[in-house]
């Protein structure tokens, strides 16, 4: 079993982390349920589903590696 620092379990930084992870995957679920539901044939939801998922997981990316320069800074 993985033993955690003392200073990890209370760092907020960790949180912040697991709910913004959270809130991306959710809005990118939502985001392709609507993309689905559109109707349409594969190839016109294809390139909707590719540019969501790219869009939404390198907002991600780009907030969590903030959130890591935060956490290194203090």
């Amino acid at each position: 079993m993985k033993t955690q620092e003392p200073n990890e379990e209370r760092s907020p930084y960790l949180w912040w982390k697991r709910g913004v992870a959270a809130i991306a995957v959710t809005v990118w679920f939502a985001l392709m349920i609507r993309i689905f539901r559109s109707g349409g044939p594969f190839s016109e939801q294809a390139p909707k589903c590719i540019f969501t998922t790219m869009i939404v997981f390198g907002i991600l990316t780009a907030v969590y590696k903030g959130i890591e320069k935060l956490e290194v800074r203090s």
